[in-house]
């Protein structure tokens, strides 16, 4: 089957997130189970883009309005991420080295689909189905159904994965000239609260709508920013699918990126010798628990929680516990974080940015993994943190809810909390603490047991797989 992924994102080539990650892993696993998976997005100028060879596939042009624009679109060679990779470039939009952010972001992915779109017409054969992932690609079901210029592509199935509800690319109807002409009686496909809503048209238009796990799937009929209603509309061809993580990226075995390479058996020394080198890096004390937070310093991470948290659990826990965050997000919310480390010098420290390897170091050599998430469609993070031996403490929210169980529980091995709150925070830290430091035999078995766990996408992508099929 031929597979075409249409995304924004996708790692190792340009990557802001989770959906970067997904799109990275996915296709590469229908790949191995002998499927024809295929990648496509914006060209940004990424340093993956000078180091590595391609080669120029097709060169076409399209309206969006009043305004033609030419595109290119590029192959990587030598096929190195196991599925095939094309670039659709954009001279003048897509030529960035930022993936959002800009003030015309509309009209950069808006002219990102036309193009797609156009080039997919002009094969001289049609892939098995078109997979489209978040908002940034959300009008592309509706366009090959009801746009003129697109018709030939509209027996094509398309599914639609939701990785974040939260954005969904809002437009006004002041706009609606920037699609191509389509069959204006199909306008209610477009629209969401006399808005322009592409995440909510590809609910409607997709053949199938997936989310990134079944416990989100079900919170977003009664928390999905504005389209409750529409997800209980569209129950009947939605269902969640949990996401897995790339198995061979995240291995504490061949990990390069981490200090001392490790495996169940071998795991309180590893991560030993992988904290020791992250406490001297950062000035704490290997001796203590040390609590970690990756991730993006926004509100639906609830990151804005972090500050006062740790300061709360320094204060009442006694110092028992070391806090490290890698992150970035609000600028106000990097400032507090920054100063807070002279304030608790050799208790917290902080990196604010972007630090693959980083990342994976902390995972290796952390003992707890904060995610009190307001908001987490899957999450990924606490499952990396499971295949490094680290403790994921997890809000009771979306994926985190289907992936982690409290160890108060029978075999349990993680640590969950209800309420994104300082104060469920800092009982969490007490409860991390005492588990540490009193609680050594449960504590070993359950670092032992969640390395076994398979996270990995070999079921996820053989379920994506079945769902193409039904389609047929």
């Amino acid at each position: 089957m031929e597979i075409v992924h249409v995304a924004a994102e996708c790692y190792p080539v340009a990557k802001a997130g989770g959906l970067g990650d997904v799109v990275g892993a996915l296709p590469k696993y229908q790949a191995e189970l002998g499927h024809i998976a295929k990648v496509v997005m914006p060209m940004y100028r990424t340093k993956f883009l000078y180091t590595n060879e391609w080669e120029l596939v097709h060169e076409g042009g399209q309206q969006m309005g009043s305004h033609f624009f030419h595109y290119s679109v590029i192959k990587e060679k030598t096929n190195k991420l196991g599925f095939d990779l094309y670039l659709v470039d954009i001279n003048g939009l897509l030529d960035r080295e930022k993936i959002y952010g800009y003030d015309d972001d509309t009209e950069r992915f808006m002219a990102f689909q036309i193009a797609v779109c156009d080039w997919i017409t002009r094969w001289t054969h049609k892939p098995g189905v078109i997979h489209c992932h978040d908002h940034h690609t959300g009008f592309i079901p509706f366009m090959v159904k009801y746009c003129f210029a697109f018709g030939k592509l509209a027996d094509i199935p398309t599914v639609f994965t939701i990785h974040n509800a939260q954005y969904q690319g809002w437009i006004n109807w002041d706009k609606y000239y920037y699609l191509p002409a389509y069959d204006s009686y199909k306008w209610g496909m477009l629209d969401w609260n006399n808005m322009i809503n592409p995440l909510a048209s590809a609910v409607k238009c997709a053949w199938k709508v997936t989310t990134v796990s079944n416990s989100y799937l079900e919170e977003m009929r009664y928390a999905a920013n504005g389209l409750e209603n529409l997800f209980e509309y569209e129950r009947g061809k939605s269902l969640g699918i949990l996401n897995g993580i790339d198995t061979q990226v995240w291995n504490p075995e061949t990990d390069s990126m981490i200090v001392k390479n490790y495996d169940k058996e071998l795991v309180e020394k590893g991560k030993l010798k992988n904290k020791k080198e992250l406490a001297g890096q950062f000035g704490l004390d290997p001796d203590k628990p040390l609590i970690t937070f990756i991730g993006r310093l926004v509100g639906e991470k609830a990151a804005d929680l972090l500050p006062e948290a740790i300061s709360q659990s320094i204060y009442q826990h006694h110092g028992h516990a070391n806090f490290l965050i890698l992150g970035s997000g609000d600028p106000e919310l990097e400032d507090r974080l920054d100063q807070m480390r002279h304030q608790f010098k050799g208790y917290y420290n902080s990196y604010i940015g972007y630090n693959e390897q980083l990342s994976h170091l902390m995972y290796a050599g952390s003992d707890f993994l904060l995610m009190p998430s307001r908001v987490e469609p899957c999450g990924l993070n606490q499952m990396y943190a499971l295949r490094y031996g680290t403790v994921p403490m997890v809000r009771t929210v979306g994926g985190l809810k289907d992936t982690i169980t409290d160890f108060g529980d029978w075999q349990g091995f993680g640590i969950r909390f209800n309420e994104a709150s300082v104060w469920d925070i800092t009982y969490s830290v007490g409860r991390a603490i005492d588990l540490y430091n009193n609680k050594p035999d449960l504590y070993s078995w359950m670092r032992t047991h969640m390395m076994t766990i398979d996270h990995s996408w070999d079921g996820a992508a053989q379920q994506y797989i079945n769902l193409y099929q039904s389609l047929k």
